[in-house]
Protein backbone atom coordinates (compact mmCIF):
# COMPACT_ATOMS: atom_id res chain seq x y z
CA UNK A 1 0.00 0.00 0.00
CA UNK A 2 1.05 3.86 -0.65
CA UNK A 3 2.32 5.80 1.62
CA UNK A 4 0.18 8.63 2.85
CA UNK A 5 2.12 11.20 3.17
CA UNK A 6 0.84 14.95 2.58
CA UNK A 7 -1.92 16.59 1.49
CA UNK A 8 -0.66 16.30 -2.10
CA UNK A 9 -0.24 13.02 -2.59
CA UNK A 10 -1.80 11.02 -4.98
CA UNK A 11 -3.51 7.28 -6.09
CA UNK A 12 -2.20 6.11 -9.77
CA UNK A 13 -5.31 5.51 -11.72
CA UNK A 14 -4.98 2.35 -14.43
CA UNK A 15 -4.09 5.19 -17.34
CA UNK A 16 -1.02 6.45 -14.95
CA UNK A 17 -2.91 9.51 -14.29
CA UNK A 18 -2.28 10.85 -10.63
CA UNK A 19 -5.69 11.46 -8.49
CA UNK A 20 -4.68 13.19 -5.11
CA UNK A 21 -6.36 11.04 -2.60
CA UNK A 22 -7.66 14.36 -0.70
CA UNK A 23 -10.04 16.32 -2.26
CA UNK A 24 -12.96 19.13 -1.41
CA UNK A 25 -16.73 17.79 -1.85
CA UNK A 26 -19.04 20.70 -2.42
CA UNK A 27 -22.27 19.00 -2.00
CA UNK A 28 -24.47 21.31 -0.62
CA UNK A 29 -22.19 24.57 -0.90
CA UNK A 30 -24.22 27.29 -2.23
CA UNK A 31 -23.37 28.70 -4.99
CA UNK A 32 -21.95 32.49 -4.96
CA UNK A 33 -19.32 33.37 -2.12
CA UNK A 34 -20.22 30.54 0.18
CA UNK A 35 -18.64 27.74 -2.71
CA UNK A 36 -16.33 30.23 -3.90
CA UNK A 37 -14.91 31.09 -0.42
CA UNK A 38 -14.54 27.42 0.28
CA UNK A 39 -12.65 26.14 -2.55
CA UNK A 40 -10.44 29.15 -2.66
CA UNK A 41 -9.90 28.25 0.92
CA UNK A 42 -8.91 24.71 0.20
CA UNK A 43 -6.71 25.28 -2.53
CA UNK A 44 -4.84 27.77 -0.86
CA UNK A 45 -4.04 25.88 1.99
CA UNK A 46 -2.82 23.12 -0.09
CA UNK A 47 -5.59 21.01 -1.60
CA UNK A 48 -5.39 20.01 -5.38
CA UNK A 49 -8.57 18.34 -6.00
CA UNK A 50 -12.15 19.63 -6.30
CA UNK A 51 -15.36 17.50 -6.52
CA UNK A 52 -18.48 18.96 -7.79
CA UNK A 53 -21.56 17.28 -9.98
CA UNK A 54 -23.78 19.47 -12.42
CA UNK A 55 -26.96 18.26 -9.66
CA UNK A 56 -25.02 20.54 -7.20
CA UNK A 57 -25.54 23.77 -9.24
CA UNK A 58 -22.55 24.83 -7.85
CA UNK A 59 -20.28 24.49 -10.81
CA UNK A 60 -19.75 28.30 -11.68
CA UNK A 61 -18.61 29.13 -8.52
CA UNK A 62 -16.39 26.53 -7.83
CA UNK A 63 -14.95 27.73 -11.05
CA UNK A 64 -14.28 31.09 -10.27
CA UNK A 65 -12.89 29.38 -6.54
CA UNK A 66 -10.01 27.98 -8.77
CA UNK A 67 -9.57 31.49 -10.88
CA UNK A 68 -9.59 33.63 -7.84
CA UNK A 69 -6.86 30.91 -6.18
CA UNK A 70 -3.43 31.16 -6.03
CA UNK A 71 -3.11 28.06 -7.47
CA UNK A 72 -2.81 27.38 -11.51
CA UNK A 73 -5.62 25.14 -12.99
CA UNK A 74 -3.55 22.79 -14.33
CA UNK A 75 -2.45 22.15 -10.92
CA UNK A 76 -5.95 20.99 -9.95
CA UNK A 77 -7.99 17.80 -10.02
CA UNK A 78 -11.10 18.80 -10.91
CA UNK A 79 -14.36 16.42 -11.05
CA UNK A 80 -17.72 16.66 -11.93
CA UNK A 81 -20.68 14.39 -13.40
CA UNK A 82 -23.36 13.83 -15.66
CA UNK A 83 -26.86 13.81 -14.10
CA UNK A 84 -29.54 11.43 -14.43
CA UNK A 85 -31.78 13.51 -16.78
CA UNK A 86 -29.12 13.99 -19.35
CA UNK A 87 -27.79 9.98 -19.73
CA UNK A 88 -27.63 9.08 -22.88
CA UNK A 89 -25.07 9.83 -25.94
CA UNK A 90 -26.02 12.72 -27.34
CA UNK A 91 -27.24 14.43 -23.95
CA UNK A 92 -24.40 13.43 -22.02
CA UNK A 93 -21.96 15.18 -24.64
CA UNK A 94 -24.35 18.27 -24.08
CA UNK A 95 -24.11 17.96 -20.56
CA UNK A 96 -20.50 17.77 -20.38
CA UNK A 97 -19.83 21.06 -22.77
CA UNK A 98 -22.46 22.73 -20.22
CA UNK A 99 -20.79 21.62 -17.40
CA UNK A 100 -17.15 22.96 -19.13
CA UNK A 101 -18.92 26.46 -19.73
CA UNK A 102 -20.24 26.72 -16.42
CA UNK A 103 -16.77 26.06 -14.23
CA UNK A 104 -14.83 28.05 -16.78
CA UNK A 105 -12.34 25.88 -18.40
CA UNK A 106 -11.42 23.52 -21.44
CA UNK A 107 -11.12 20.18 -19.83
CA UNK A 108 -12.15 17.73 -17.01
CA UNK A 109 -9.53 15.86 -14.79
CA UNK A 110 -12.39 12.91 -14.09
CA UNK A 111 -16.14 13.19 -15.38
CA UNK A 112 -18.37 10.38 -13.53
CA UNK A 113 -21.41 9.16 -14.44
CA UNK A 114 -23.59 9.87 -11.29
CA UNK A 115 -25.70 7.27 -10.94
CA UNK A 116 -25.78 4.04 -12.81
CA UNK A 117 -29.43 3.89 -14.67
CA UNK A 118 -28.72 0.18 -17.16
CA UNK A 119 -28.87 0.30 -20.68
CA UNK A 120 -29.03 4.02 -20.68
CA UNK A 121 -25.75 4.33 -18.74
CA UNK A 122 -24.10 2.20 -21.62
CA UNK A 123 -24.68 4.72 -23.43
CA UNK A 124 -23.78 7.52 -21.25
CA UNK A 125 -20.18 5.61 -21.15
CA UNK A 126 -19.76 5.51 -24.88
CA UNK A 127 -20.45 9.23 -24.92
CA UNK A 128 -17.26 9.09 -21.97
CA UNK A 129 -14.91 7.20 -23.93
CA UNK A 130 -15.22 9.45 -26.70
CA UNK A 131 -14.62 12.60 -24.51
CA UNK A 132 -11.77 10.43 -22.83
CA UNK A 133 -10.58 9.12 -26.34
CA UNK A 134 -10.52 13.39 -27.51
CA UNK A 135 -8.75 14.34 -24.66
CA UNK A 136 -11.29 16.58 -23.20
CA UNK A 137 -10.82 14.98 -19.81
CA UNK A 138 -7.80 13.03 -18.00
CA UNK A 139 -10.04 10.27 -17.06
CA UNK A 140 -13.17 8.43 -16.92
CA UNK A 141 -15.33 6.87 -13.95
CA UNK A 142 -18.79 5.93 -12.51
CA UNK A 143 -20.45 6.97 -9.20
CA UNK A 144 -23.03 4.74 -7.14
CA UNK A 145 -22.22 1.34 -8.96
CA UNK A 146 -22.34 -1.72 -7.00
CA UNK A 147 -20.78 -4.64 -8.48
CA UNK A 148 -23.65 -6.08 -10.79
CA UNK A 149 -23.77 -2.65 -12.18
CA UNK A 150 -20.00 -2.73 -13.17
CA UNK A 151 -20.27 -5.85 -14.44
CA UNK A 152 -23.02 -5.06 -16.86
CA UNK A 153 -21.49 -1.99 -17.76
CA UNK A 154 -17.80 -3.78 -18.24
CA UNK A 155 -20.02 -6.18 -21.05
CA UNK A 156 -20.00 -3.06 -23.37
CA UNK A 157 -16.71 -1.08 -22.57
CA UNK A 158 -13.55 -0.28 -24.38
CA UNK A 159 -12.33 1.88 -21.56
CA UNK A 160 -12.31 0.24 -18.01
CA UNK A 161 -13.82 3.07 -15.44
CA UNK A 162 -10.90 4.52 -13.75
CA UNK A 163 -12.97 5.46 -10.13
CA UNK A 164 -15.90 4.53 -8.39
CA UNK A 165 -16.99 6.94 -6.16
CA UNK A 166 -19.70 5.52 -3.08
CA UNK A 167 -20.90 6.16 0.01
CA UNK A 168 -18.13 4.43 2.39
CA UNK A 169 -17.84 4.93 5.92
CA UNK A 170 -17.63 2.59 8.75
CA UNK A 171 -21.07 1.31 8.92
CA UNK A 172 -20.71 0.62 5.08
CA UNK A 173 -17.23 -0.70 4.20
CA UNK A 174 -18.89 -3.08 1.47
CA UNK A 175 -15.19 -4.89 1.19
CA UNK A 176 -16.20 -7.34 -1.32
CA UNK A 177 -16.61 -4.59 -3.64
CA UNK A 178 -14.09 -2.71 -2.84
CA UNK A 179 -11.71 -5.75 -3.61
CA UNK A 180 -14.04 -6.25 -6.95
CA UNK A 181 -12.83 -2.63 -7.63
CA UNK A 182 -9.27 -3.41 -7.30
CA UNK A 183 -9.04 -6.49 -9.24
CA UNK A 184 -9.90 -3.94 -11.90
CA UNK A 185 -8.09 -1.71 -11.44
CA UNK A 186 -10.85 1.01 -10.57
CA UNK A 187 -9.94 3.40 -7.93
CA UNK A 188 -11.98 3.48 -4.78
CA UNK A 189 -13.41 6.86 -3.33
CA UNK A 190 -15.38 7.60 -0.78
CA UNK A 191 -18.61 10.12 -0.12
CA UNK A 192 -20.52 10.89 2.79
CA UNK A 193 -17.25 9.53 5.26
CA UNK A 194 -18.63 11.61 8.28
CA UNK A 195 -22.43 8.65 7.66
CA UNK A 196 -24.51 12.27 7.23
CA UNK A 197 -22.79 13.00 10.88
CA UNK A 198 -23.61 10.19 12.54
CA UNK A 199 -20.11 9.13 12.78
CA UNK A 200 -19.98 11.54 15.46
CA UNK A 201 -21.70 10.32 18.01
CA UNK A 202 -20.12 6.99 18.44
CA UNK A 203 -18.54 6.25 21.16
CA UNK A 204 -15.59 3.92 19.42
CA UNK A 205 -14.64 6.94 17.44
CA UNK A 206 -14.50 8.95 20.46
CA UNK A 207 -12.01 6.53 22.11
CA UNK A 208 -9.75 6.41 19.09
CA UNK A 209 -10.00 10.21 19.38
CA UNK A 210 -9.34 10.49 22.48
CA UNK A 211 -6.44 7.44 21.82
CA UNK A 212 -4.62 9.49 18.91
CA UNK A 213 -5.33 13.11 20.20
CA UNK A 214 -6.88 14.08 16.58
CA UNK A 215 -10.16 14.61 15.87
CA UNK A 216 -13.13 12.53 15.01
CA UNK A 217 -13.47 13.52 11.66
CA UNK A 218 -9.49 12.91 11.19
CA UNK A 219 -9.61 9.45 12.54
CA UNK A 220 -12.09 8.35 9.75
CA UNK A 221 -10.45 10.47 6.84
CA UNK A 222 -7.53 8.92 7.93
CA UNK A 223 -8.80 5.50 8.11
CA UNK A 224 -9.76 5.96 4.23
CA UNK A 225 -6.60 6.82 2.61
CA UNK A 226 -5.10 3.91 5.01
CA UNK A 227 -7.89 1.96 3.23
CA UNK A 228 -6.31 3.26 -0.29
CA UNK A 229 -9.84 4.78 -0.96
CA UNK A 230 -9.95 8.59 -2.01
CA UNK A 231 -11.53 10.55 0.22
CA UNK A 232 -13.18 14.19 -0.18
CA UNK A 233 -15.01 15.16 2.41
CA UNK A 234 -17.54 18.14 2.46
CA UNK A 235 -17.19 21.50 4.12
CA UNK A 236 -17.94 25.52 3.41
CA UNK A 237 -16.01 26.30 7.04
CA UNK A 238 -12.45 27.59 6.30
CA UNK A 239 -11.88 26.18 10.55
CA UNK A 240 -13.41 22.60 8.98
CA UNK A 241 -11.30 22.48 5.57
CA UNK A 242 -8.42 23.36 7.11
CA UNK A 243 -8.81 20.64 10.23
CA UNK A 244 -10.10 17.68 7.77
CA UNK A 245 -6.50 18.00 5.79
CA UNK A 246 -4.84 17.65 9.13
CA UNK A 247 -3.88 13.72 8.51
CA UNK A 248 -0.47 13.21 7.99
CA UNK A 249 1.23 13.52 11.28
CA UNK A 250 0.14 10.00 12.81
CA UNK A 251 -1.09 6.59 11.53
CA UNK A 252 -4.03 4.55 12.46
CA UNK A 253 -2.37 0.77 13.77
CA UNK A 254 -3.70 -2.11 11.77
CA UNK A 255 -5.78 -3.33 14.96
CA UNK A 256 -7.39 0.24 14.76
CA UNK A 257 -8.45 0.19 11.05
CA UNK A 258 -9.41 -3.75 11.55
CA UNK A 259 -11.47 -2.18 15.02
CA UNK A 260 -13.20 0.11 12.32
CA UNK A 261 -13.61 -2.12 9.77
CA UNK A 262 -15.55 -4.54 11.99
CA UNK A 263 -18.53 -1.69 12.48
CA UNK A 264 -19.49 -2.62 8.91
CA UNK A 265 -23.51 -3.04 9.28
CA UNK A 266 -24.28 -2.70 5.50
CA UNK A 267 -26.07 0.66 6.82
CA UNK A 268 -26.63 3.25 4.29
CA UNK A 269 -27.38 6.94 5.07
CA UNK A 270 -28.05 8.07 1.32
CA UNK A 271 -30.03 6.24 -1.15
CA UNK A 272 -29.74 2.73 -2.25
CA UNK A 273 -28.31 2.42 -5.74
CA UNK A 274 -30.21 -0.76 -6.10
CA UNK A 275 -34.14 1.89 -5.97
CA UNK A 276 -33.38 4.86 -6.28
CA UNK A 277 -36.00 6.84 -7.72
CA UNK A 278 -34.34 10.68 -9.68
Amino acid sequence: MKKITDLQGSFELHNGVQMPYFGLGVYLSKDGSEVINAVKEALNHGYRHIDTASIYDNEEGVGKGIQESNVNRKDVFLVSKVWNTDQGYDATLKAFDASLERLGTDYLDLYLIHWPKGELSKETWKALEKLYKEKRVRAIGVSNFLQHHLEDLLTSTEIVPMVNQMEFHPYLVQQDLIDFCNSKGIQYEAWSPMMQGNIFDLDIMKDLAAKYNKTIAQIVLRWDLQKGVVTIPKSSKKERIIANSDLFDFELSEEDIQLLDGLDKGKRFGPNPDNFDF
